[in-house]
């Protein structure tokens, strides 16, 4: 199917008649705006959008499976950096964004992991970034090495709800040690309905952390006298 070119008052005008001609949806086709357009004064001198909307092309056969074409892209680039491993393709969600979960299997892959998983975390946008340009549109790619994800998440669930249980019963808050932010999600995220604690991201950049803090206490009397706790 070619591309069409559609001229229209406003973009989301134009793109949609493009999409009501080609019988596709949004997620379907790319778009490139030839001419933003120009109001004008009164009516005069008003120009129209032009936009060109092209259909992402869907590849045949296997190749045309995101799940695979992202193991395959894993392997690739294991290959690469000369570290033999099996990577699993372990399932694939629905709703508006895919997701993709790949597990990556075999001996001695901590050098996968890295300090806080942050050479997985490169790893897992790497592959996210190359198959979402091979696809043209968004794929969600989550690379894990032998469950550790999981381990993580969590080890980091039974160390929230121990920690809201000190923070409950001394009333002094504490602050974790500094983590990504897929990790902070999930201490935020097991203790949101506690009834007794509450928690905040305190610090900037790679040292950004939570504190836990007792709801019956002042934050601002909580930032002082504060000592760190890790992991």
């Amino acid at each position: 199917m070619e591309s069409i070119e559609v001229s229209a008052k406003t973009e989301e005008e134009a793109v949609a008649i493009a999409l009501a001609e080609l019988g596709l949806g949004r997620s379907e086709v790319e778009v490139v705006v030839l001419k933003k357009g120009k109001t004008g004064i009164f009516g005069f001198g008003s120009e129209e959008v032009k936009v060109k909307v092209t259909p992402l092309a869907k590849l045949p056969g296997n190749e045309g499976d995101t799940g695979i074409m992202a193991k395959t892209v894993l392997d690739e680039l294991l290959s690469l950096i000369n570290v033999p491993a099996n990577v699993v393709l372990l399932g694939r969600g629905g709703g508006e964004t895919e997701t993709i979960q790949l597990d990556i299997r075999g001996e001695d892959l901590g050098i996968l992991i890295g300090r806080r998983g942050e050479t997985l975390s490169s790893l897992q946008y790497l592959v996210n970034l190359i198959v979402s340009r091979r696809v043209k549109a968004h794929v969600g790619v989550v690379v894990d090495v032998e469950g550790y994800r999981q381990r993580r998440y969590e080890s980091l669930r039974l160390l929230a709800r121990r920690l809201a249980e000190q923070v409950k019963s001394t009333g002094r808050p504490v602050i974790l040690e500094p983590m990504p932010a897929n990790e902070r999600r999930i201490i935020h995220l097991e203790l949101k309905d506690n009834p007794h604690v509450t928690t905040q991201s305190v610090g900037q950049g790679d040292e950004r952390k939570i504190s836990i803090i007792s709801k019956g206490n002042n934050t601002r009397g909580n930032s002082r006298g504060k000592s760190p706790n890790s992991f």
